[in-house]
């Protein structure tokens, strides 16, 4: 009985895979019937006006070969796709914050901890800081405005983007490379991260600064907000360096770097961006005066300015 048993299943599996052999073949053959049956009337019109038969063939092919390329394409589109989509997936962790979280950070980067004997955590994301750096290129922006500065729209917030992020990235990237040096506990994102919040100094200096035109007023909150900030990270770093030398390398670079460009950015800036901008369109080029809307003093000179740009753009 068993070995009857055997037979019918393996029978079965025959039939079954046959079956299916033929399903495949009756397939394949009607696919190539129509495939005839299209060329023959692709190849009726071209018999008519004396072309060779050799033109079916060729046809054919090359209407496989564009279909193939036009698969492929999409294809290639798709996975890219994808892919940029598990890319923001992973860069989300890192802007997964919330507002509170960042209000408190934006406080903590202005208070100094002194805890030296355990490494100060430092918070991996970049939302914060992605604001941060923004918000010192509108105050940049705003700064431009407010002062006496001839403005050619176009070039001025690519130079303040440039400035901003440069800083931000370039400064991260060899302060990170330092620290691999000096042997310091710390990632590229805490650096980032760290460098970011630094910048929050920096962005309520030039605020008040830009507002209120006093240069003592500017050493002072250059001292005491931008030392605050600066003293902040360079704790952090001390805590998570090991070695008196590291320490004052890493520290000291990045003390230095921080409070320079505050200089920079106070004194040098303005100037720095109407070079660029006379190398790049000429001196001779008729200047675009803007007038910021937000001075609640309006005074002649104001006044000029505006019948100045009124007579020029008409």
């Amino acid at each position: 009985g068993g070995s009857a048993v055997i037979d019918m299943e393996n029978m079965d599996d025959t039939s079954g895979s046959s079956f299916e052999d033929m399903g495949e073949m009756h397939q394949r053959m009607k696919e190539e019937e129509e495939e005839d049956e299209a060329e023959g009337e692709a190849g009726a019109g071209e018999e008519e006006d004396g072309e060779f038969l050799g033109m079916k063939g060729l046809r054919g092919q090359l209407g496989r070969q564009v279909a193939d390329q036009m698969w492929q394409v999409g294809k290639r589109q798709a996975s890219r796709a994808f892919s940029l989509y598990a890319n923001i997936d992973i860069l989300r962790p890192y802007f997964d914050v919330e507002p509170v979280q960042v209000r408190a950070r934006l406080l903590e980067s202005m208070i100094p901890v002194k805890m030296i004997n355990f490494p100060q955590k430092i918070a991996g994301e970049l939302y914060g800081p992605l604001m941060l750096v923004f918000t010192l290129v509108a105050i940049l922006l705003h700064g431009m405005k407010t002062s006496d500065t001839i403005i050619r729209e176009g070039t001025l917030m690519g130079t303040a983007i440039g400035t901003c992020f440069g800083y931000w990235l370039g400064v991260s990237s060899f302060m990170y490379f330092l620290a691999y040096l000096c042997n310091a506990q710390i990632t590229m994102v805490q650096m980032l991260s760290l460098l970011g919040y630094g910048l929050f100094g920096h962005c309520i200096t030039l605020f008040v600064t830009y507002n209120i035109h006093f240069h003592s007023l500017f050493y002072i909150f250059w001292l005491v907000v931008g030392g605050l900030s600066t003293l902040r990270m360079v704790a952090v770093l001390v805590s998570r360096t090991v070695g008196h030398t590291q320490r004052l390398i890493l520290c000291g670079t990045l003390a230095a770097l921080h409070m320079l460009f505050l200089l920079y950015l106070h004194f040098a800036y303005h100037k720095v961006v109407e070079g660029i901008l006379d190398t790049l369109e000429g001196p001779n080029m008729p200047p675009f005066q803007r007038v910021a809307r937000d001075i609640p003093v309006v005074s002649n000179a104001v006044l000029n300015t505006t019948a100045k740009a009124i007579a020029l753009t008409v």
